[in-house]
């Protein structure tokens, strides 16, 4: 008899835990990667927003892209790299990781590196030509990184829509047509002749980042956004 209570009462424990459990798999919510405050994301967006190098201006309800696409910026893609005058003016002086160690000043490294505030992301490096060189110093044309910081629009890379910097991303086009294909007749200087296209950006490694989601690309446009302005040629703040 007692054996018998026993097995009911276990029974009757076992049957409402798995009531309880199937319960909470029935209205627990399903966590998506791409919900804006996912908690896949939440280490990632913390630390984009520890590791921003400038002051970062932003509406509050756009913490979150803002502070992952600092992390796919800044510590992913690492776009202030080419996206800066070169590594003679990406980092601060006493801060370049690429000098040596040492005290006490300049031309010594003196940890952490840090990011020079007044280049970031402001375009101007150099890469050279792409493809052989010509007679015409200008075909092809030199490729110099632009800038990516938002213009007196409040929008990044020279009033660029989130369309257009989409598209530059998921298939490289160039909005601004910098560059166009030589034709022999008007368009003779600073252009692209066969094969290469010049209504693709050349340099940038777009086809590495074409598959980031829609949500990634919105959070480092999110991101360009709310860094401070660098004024440049045809940039103005």
């Amino acid at each position: 008899m007692l054996t018998k209570r026993l097995f009911t009462t276990v029974g009757t424990v076992a049957g409402l835990t798995g009531l309880v459990l199937a319960g909470t798999m029935l209205t627990t919510p399903t966590l998506r990667a791409d919900d804006e405050n996912s908690s896949s994301d939440r280490w990632r967006i913390e630390q984009g927003l520890q590791i921003a190098p400038v002051h970062l201006t932003y509406d509050k309800h756009k913490r979150d892209l803002v502070g992952l696409g600092s992390y796919i910026v800044n510590a992913v893609s690492e776009c202030n790299g080419c996206h800066s005058a070169g590594p003679q003016t990406q980092f601060q002086p006493a801060h370049n990781p690429y000098t040596r160690l040492g005290t006490p000043s300049p031309p010594f490294f003196t940890p952490p590196a840090m990011e020079n505030t007044l280049t970031y992301l402001g375009g101007g490096r150099n890469f050279g030509k792409v493809g052989p060189t010509t007679s015409d110093p200008t075909v092809p044309p030199d490729i110099v990184s632009r800038n990516l910081t938002p213009d007196n629009s409040g929008l990044p890379e020279q009033g660029a829509s989130f369309d257009e910097f989409m598209k530059s991303i998921r298939l490289g086009i160039d909005a601004d047509h910098l560059h166009p294909n030589c034709n022999g007749t008007t368009i003779t200087k600073n252009c692209f002749p066969p094969p290469f296209d010049g209504s693709l950006l050349q340099v940038m490694p777009w086809p590495a980042y074409r598959d980031w989601t829609d949500r990634d690309l919105l959070a480092i446009y999110e991101y360009l956004k709310s860094i401070p302005c660098i004024a440049s040629p045809g940039h103005s703040c």
